[in-house]
């Protein structure tokens, strides 16, 4: 099978990309990095008729953290950059570590934060740390521009809620609230080089020890990354001890609805969320009892 060909397009500002999309057609595809859409055209898993890139974009690979506004995390911004960033260390840690513990060195130094997320896999490593802390996208489109909660975002694998021409320019987190504490944990064949098979994660709030406001999501167990409700409601409202954690962890389990594909079977996937989702909740319950004593 002979290569794709196709025409390629570096815009300089957003409008530039928009209109390009827009008249390029169903067939033209964004580049940020670039690291899955190389690999799906290389093996003809894909024939774009156009790729716009948004590199030369000036601006788009801003990352921005602010006491007041939260964190911003533009389109083009790698991996490797959001994971090495001493702002999100210090405020958003588990945000850089999912970031850092995405694909291997490689896919770090060229992928971006808003194309794995663009990418929709169920298995992003990103999505589950972001939607925890109530992320929001910035999309701009031929109407102009619009957010959106991450949650709503994915619609399916492989497929997202941006319409007709729209890019996401960048992904926003919100400063977390008082006494909260986040957590990802994840497992792949071979040490994280692998898309996850499995992962989870958490953002919990306290007041004292008492467990105001959870958040689990789970990736890789449903078609898009999914917060498990049941499991967030048991915890609300009580003291959050190791026998809560088990049990919520379980019932986030259940929740679920994984598949056997190449990475894992359905029943590991259902042992590995409760296993991930308690390692995760425990590891968001010591920072925001660290965070309190540190006041």
């Amino acid at each position: 099978m002979p290569a794709a060909q196709f025409d390629y397009i570096a815009p300089t500002t957003v409008d530039e990309a928009v209109a390009a999309l827009v008249n390029g057609g169903k067939d033209t595809r964004v580049m940020a990095g670039g690291t899955d859409l190389i690999v799906k055209i290389r093996h003809r898993m894909l024939f774009p008729t156009c790729i716009v890139n948004l590199k030369r974009i000036a601006g788009l690979d801003a990352i921005s953290v602010d006491k007041k506004n939260g964190l911003t995390i533009g389109a083009t911004a790698l991996l490797a950059d959001v994971a090495a960033n001493k702002g999100i260390r210090r405020h958003y840690p588990t945000v850089a570590e999912a970031a850092g513990a995405t694909a291997n060195v490689q896919v770090r130094n060229m992928g971006t934060v808003v194309g794995n997320l663009c990418n929709a896999s169920p298995s992003a490593d990103n999505a589950p740390t972001l939607m925890a802390m109530g992320a929001t996208v910035d999309i701009a489109g031929p109407s102009g521009g619009r957010s959106m909660p991450l949650d709503q975002f994915f619609q399916g694998p492989g497929v997202t809620a941006l319409e007709t021409g729209e890019i996401v320019i960048a992904v926003r987190v919100p400063p977390p609230p008082a006494g909260s504490g986040t957590a990802y944990h994840s497992l792949s064949q071979r040490g994280k080089l692998d898309c996850s098979a499995v992962g989870v994660g958490t953002m919990i709030v306290l007041n004292d020890d008492q467990c105001t406001d959870a958040r689990i999501i789970v990736g890789a167990c449903a078609p898009v990354p999914m917060r498990t409700r049941a499991a967030e409601k048991m915890l609300i409202g009580k003291r959050m001890t190791d026998t809560l954690i088990r049990q919520a962890a379980q019932t986030a389990s259940e929740e679920t609805s994984p598949i056997t594909d190449v990475r894992a079977s359905a029943s590991y996937r259902w042992k590995m969320v409760a296993v991930l989702a308690i390692r995760a909740l425990t590891d968001a319950r010591q920072m925001a009892l660290r965070k309190s004593t540190s006041k």
